[in-house]
């Protein structure tokens, strides 16, 4: 491809936000206040894809509490888990769909008529119907047909929606799909009366771009509403998510931290986020409580979260660099793309190797002692020979130690 060529590609992906036709909002501006999209809704799958990471299990009380904190978040649908695998499985699903819940609680099943009988005596308003619709998995996993796909799908779906069910018609590895039998299933499960598509980027095989042609051409072929759900092998499953929305899908599939099998899902806080300030479109979501949701979750899936963890590692609001403290220290969005109190969380300045002579007064400042700018020299001088001698920052006991060792006073400073 020619540079000009990509550059026109390009532009076409950065204007091509979908907004239904008759609604009122508006296309946001990149440096506007987030607008609500009409059509856009998160629909979180922690409780069944997040619990399928390998080693990963829930009690049925954290998942009823996640629900609960998904719920309150402002998520649009909590996939709840697999009701035909019965026993807790099917006690915590229906638990959950009991639980007075606003979000809609969906199940999983395959496209198997008794999997949709365990998820109506599950108490469930919403089904989704998974099977695979690449050719790697259609001859290689299952030994089938594509005939024998669409038989089953559509027969499943009949069912489903014979029951008053919502219905997803979920395509595994569609990604892998050829198009035009991929259109095909989308088309024939509208006709069933599915009310959207999942389309899965399985294997997470996708990049943004090639995202954004797919979906672009799914929704103006297929006309049923898309989901994205993406996985993230490749690190690329918020940006696929995102480049998928752009391109007309209205349903955004994620889990709590980005659990889920190998590298995990789009991670419910960096859509979210992502959407907010970069997109400048509000997802409808309870932000300030980002952190306490992905700590709860973290926590009962026994997975600590990164330090570097976009939006709520406990690093990304530490600040050791002279520079980037002191810019900072001046104004916070010179190195802090939004506030951490939007998500629950705190800043926090290390004093360390890196650090500046603005940090130092500053972090002085925090326990109510004024230190001049020449005894400041002296403290951070000694500051970084113990941090390169320690391999570490200092804690604060280590810092009042400088502090008097430096000429430091009781009280005031030296």
């Amino acid at each position: 491809m020619a540079l000009a060529d990509f550059e026109v590609s390009y532009e076409g992906y950065r204007e091509a936000w979908e907004w239904p036709e008759g609604e009122q909002a508006e296309r946001p501006e990149p440096s506007g206040e987030p607008v609500q999209h009409p059509a856009l809704k998160i629909v979180d799958t922690t409780l069944r894809d997040g619990e399928q990471t390998a080693g990963v299990v829930f009690s049925n009380a954290e998942k009823l509490e996640i629900a609960r904190l998904l719920d309150a978040g402002g998520v649009h649908q909590i996939e709840a888990g697999v009701p035909v695998m019965g026993g807790d499985e099917q006690e915590a699903i229906r638990a959950i769909a009991g639980a007075g819940l606003r979000a809609s609680v969906m199940g999983w099943n395959r496209a198997v008529i008794s999997d949709i009988d365990a998820s109506i005596e599950s108490g469930l308003d919403a089904v989704c119907i998974s099977v695979s619709v690449s050719d790697i998995h259609i001859k290689n996993k299952l030994g089938k047909t594509r005939q024998w796909v669409l038989d089953h799908m559509l027969r499943t779906i009949d069912y489903a929606k014979s029951h008053g069910l919502y219905v997803s018609a979920n395509g595994e590895d569609a990604s892998r799909a050829e198009m035009e039998f991929l259109l095909e299933f989308i088309r024939r499960a509208k006709d069933a009366g599915a009310d959207r598509f999942r389309f899965c980027d399985t294997v997470g095989c996708l990049g943004p771009f090639q995202t954004y042609e797919k979906i672009r051409t799914i929704v103006a072929v297929a006309g049923l509403p898309v989901e994205m759900h993406c996985h993230n092998d490749f690190g690329m499953a918020a940006a696929n998510t995102i480049a998928g929305l752009r391109a007309g899908a209205s349903f955004a599939g994620v889990t709590v931290t980005g659990l889920g099998e190998r590298a995990g899902n789009a991670a419910l806080e960096e859509v979210v986020m992502a959407l907010k300030h970069i997109e400048r479109v509000d997802a409808r979501f309870n932000y300030s409580m980002i952190r306490q949701l992905c700590e709860y979750v973290a926590q009962a899936a026994g997975r600590a979260i990164s330090p570097s963890k976009p939006i709520v590692g406990s690093g990304i609001f530490m600040h050791e660099s002279g520079v980037h403290a002191d810019g900072v220290l001046k104004h916070p969005e010179t190195y802090e793309p939004f506030a951490p109190s939007d998500v629950g969380g705190v800043r926090q300045l290390v004093i360390g190797k890196h650090s500046g002579r603005a940090s130092i007064k500053a972090k002085f400042a925090e326990f109510g002692i004024s230190v001049a700018d020449e005894h400041a020299v002296r403290v951070l001088e000694e500051v970084r020979k113990k941090a390169v001698e320690l391999k570490r920052p200092l804690f604060d006991k280590e810092l009042m130690y400088i502090y008097y060792n430096t000429g430091g006073t009781a009280g005031r400073g030296g």
